[in-house]
């Protein structure tokens, strides 16, 4: 994506609880972005709507539910989800090949279905939270095979930290890499565990980058945009 513009790879996430102010912080970046991501607080809060209202105003929406169930109903939820028209949609690796075969298939039926993207580790999520969870791999060894089990079902995009970018694209050059838990330098990282600067990210090779809070909670939402899109553009150069 080196042609790509800075504008078109960065997403906003819109970690709100309601619409008005979703649709508020969209009007304040207005021009300066084409995506802006709902999360699951603010999609149980408004539903498919607010997907369609970011839509009626010229914006692409990263639907980030991160879906897991069993695999039928893991299809149905992508078929419901599909009629707001979002342009990306996310389930969870973890939920298995089966799970994510279904969740491609029902994806690809819709006539103009999101692409999904498969989450592989959470950013919050470093070697001592996996161990808790019963996973011995490094945060590295479980995101590539997470990755792999995705790419296995069909699925081309991919939700991972900026540590396993350039290992990712390396392994699976045809999936579009989206990578949260960006935080410009010196930024809080907050309840992050696995961050990086967006120069960084972009230089090893990611697609999109997802920012919320160095954005949405700034004291001027567009200048932090801003510098982090000048920071994007530096980085291709």
């Amino acid at each position: 994506m080196a042609d790509v513009s800075p504008r078109e790879r960065l997403i906003v996430a819109l970690d709100v609880p309601d619409g008005p102010k979703a649709l508020a912080m969209v009007q304040r970046l207005r021009n300066l972005v084409q995506w802006f991501k709902v999360g699951l607080e603010l999609y149980l809060a408004e539903g498919n709507r607010i997907v369609e209202k970011v839509r009626e105003q010229g914006y692409s929406v990263f639907l980030d539910l991160k879906l897991h169930d069993i695999p039928n109903t893991v299809a149905g939820a992508v078929r419901s989800v599909s009629a707001g028209g979002a342009g990306m949609l996310t389930v969870h690796a973890a939920g298995g090949p089966a799970m994510l075969a279904a969740a491609q298939e029902a994806a690809a039926a819709v006539a103009g279905g999101p692409k999904l993207l498969a989450v592989t580790v959470l950013t919050s999520m470093d070697a001592a939270q996996l161990a808790a969870t019963g996973v011995c791999s490094s945060p590295g060894e479980q995101v590539l095979r997470l990755a792999e089990l995705a790419h296995e079902a069909g699925i081309r995009g991919l939700v991972a930290s900026s540590q396993e970018v350039a290992r990712l694209r390396a392994a699976h050059p045809d999936s579009a890499l989206v990578i949260p838990g960006i935080r410009p330098a010196g930024a809080n990282a907050g309840d992050q565990k696995r961050v990086a600067t967006p120069a960084s990210a972009i230089a090893d090779g990611a697609d999109y980058l997802v920012v919320g809070r160095p954005i949405t909670q700034a004291a001027d939402p567009a200048a932090a945009a801003q510098a982090i899109l000048d920071e994007m553009e530096a980085a291709k150069r």
